[in-house]
């Protein structure tokens, strides 16, 4: 079944931050389904100017309405037409009547999913689809009425480009569901409605009173034994409904999941602020009891440690064999040799930093920027001696599993360490190296240009005779499946190395 990234790549050419954007959401929606007692779709617009659906989910607190799978079905503009137009007019559309599914009446509304970029811009780069069961009216219970004028609002913030927030998950906690225990309070911090998993969660917390018109802030801290805990989550639940500004330190983004102690349980607290349109209505605060699911996850922080300890250890050995290369490269006295032992040490440094930067993480995944930019130092050092040679990194090269980063580190290695070595014949004071990078949902292109002596005259990669562009060649096509090129600078004087990589192999076979 393909991911939510892998349809992305087939039928659009997203920018990699408003991809990430449409990811967050899908994160997210569950709480939407849930709290709508409805089902969601997902749909954006192709290349081609037609619009798919790339994902969706059913409630968990009610019956789906949408029992066949949507996901890679082509919306007909005949069929569903608001689909269209959330596109076109950017807000909110509902159906005037309802819409019969066999023998279900079902109500659609569409949701335009605006993101916001780093400049200001704002775009619609989807539309959700929400799906409502009008076949069994019935009288809304206070539950039911808190749910869905939270749905209400957080649709409308979905809209406004404002949900989900860019706050990302980096503890790994896992996300307390709405019928974990569902709070809401106004503006003010004060509990509107509990549901009763709610109220059971406090009361093992060591709360023996109705939490209806406390304010949950003085409630949650009063109950957790750390006292830095109990500050966070205050100034937390605070901020989420605008009662004080944001908390800074670990919980400086708002609505961001914390783990906390009470004398008796373990609880997950999220605080989601409800602000439609730019005006705070308040928050939606879900708790969930860990206390059991804590015990277990304990004997699994030994074996994620032991992986990160084998990643640390294989970086000390790696560092250790190139401090001995460099050794010997210092005590040779043959110029070939020297050169060789040289290059060495910038392949093993390479792969040493990779282990270095995975023995930091839990997921197996490696900051390209931060790798380049911890290796180049290494690199110019060892390879250019007294020459002065500038290296620059230009854009951003995100993110990439294991799997990936570990030859394409080693690919920019040798590019880098080819440029300098070979494409400044003679010492300059304007020694330059440049990094440019452009990324989308669909591949990661990487440009390493100079503006040295450039290239022979009859030059050919798949010819060559040096060892580190024959390990390039090798790398990009086998481990990495992309392509490589070469080219004179397009900007002055100089060579230009292209590396294009799929960053999902199923969506372009």
């Amino acid at each position: 079944m393909s991911t939510l990234a892998d349809l992305l790549a087939e039928h659009t050419t997203l920018r990699e931050r408003a991809a990430a954007h449409l990811q967050r959401l899908v994160a997210e929606w569950q709480l939407l389904a849930d709290l709508s007692f409805a089902d969601f779709v997902l749909s954006v617009r192709t290349e081609a100017g037609d619009i798919v659906n790339v994902a969706q989910c059913r409630p968990n607190t009610a019956s789906t309405v949408l029992p066949d799978d949507e996901v890679g079905r082509v919306v007909d503009p005949a069929v569903h037409p608001q689909v269209f137009g959330a596109f076109a007019e950017g807000r909110i559309l509902r159906d005037e009547d309802p819409v019969w599914l066999g023998a279900t009446a079902i109500r659609r509304e569409t949701v335009p999913v605006r993101f916001i970029d780093s400049t200001g811009g704002v775009a619609v780069v989807g539309v959700l689809t929400r799906a409502v069961d009008l076949t069994h009216p019935r009288l809304p219970s206070p539950l039911e009425l808190a749910y869905q004028n939270s749905a209400g609002d957080l649709c409308q913030m979905v809209s406004d480009g404002t949900f989900p927030q860019q706050e990302g998950n980096p503890r790994g906690l896992s996300t307390p569901r709405a019928g974990d225990g569902f709070v809401r309070i106004d503006d003010r911090g004060v509990v509107v409605y509990a549901s009763p998993n709610a109220l059971s969660a406090f009361h093992r917390m060591g709360w023996s009173a109705e939490l209806g018109g406390t304010r949950l802030s003085e409630v949650t801290a009063a109950l957790l034994t750390d006292p830095f805990e109990s500050q966070d989550a205050a100034l937390l639940i605070d901020a989420a409904c605008g009662v004080s500004d944001p908390p800074t330190g670990p919980y400086r983004d708002v609505g961001m999941r914390m783990e906390a102690n009470a004398r008796r349980a373990t609880v997950l607290i999220r605080a989601v602020p409800l602000a439609p349109r730019g005006a705070s209505t308040g928050a939606v605060v879900l708790i969930r009891d860990v206390t059991e699911v804590k015990r277990r996850d304990l004997a699994l922080i030994s074996k994620d440690a032991t992986i990160r300890e084998i990643h640390h250890r294989v970086k000390n050995n790696l560092q250790s064999v190139s401090a001995l290369l460099r050794l010997q490269a210092r005590r040779t006295s043959n110029d070939e040799a020297r050169t060789a032992l040289t290059e060495a040490v910038g392949r093993v440094a390479s792969i040493a930093l990779v282990h270095e930067l995975l023995s930091g993480s839990v997921d197996e995944e490696v900051d390209l920027d931060e790798a380049v930019d911890r290796l180049v130092p290494t690199l110019v050092d060892v390879a250019s001696g007294d020459r002065p040679v500038w290296v620059r990194r230009r854009d951003r090269l995100g993110v990439l599993a294991a799997d990936l980063a570990m030859p394409l580190v080693m690919v920019l290695t040798e590019l880098i360490q080819n440029a300098i070595e070979h494409g400044f014949v003679a010492a300059r004071t304007d020694a330059r190296i440049d990094i440019h990078a452009d990324r989308d949902v669909r591949s990661l292109r990487i440009s390493v240009r100079d503006n040295g002596s450039g290239l022979p005259d009859g030059f050919d990669m798949t010819s060559s005779e040096r060892l580190g562009l024959r390990i390039v060649a090798t790398l990009v096509s086998i481990e990495l499946g992309g392509e490589v090129s070469a080219m004179h600078n397009p900007d002055g004087p100089g060579a230009e190395f292209v590396v294009v990589i799929p960053l999902h192999r199923e969506a372009t076979r």
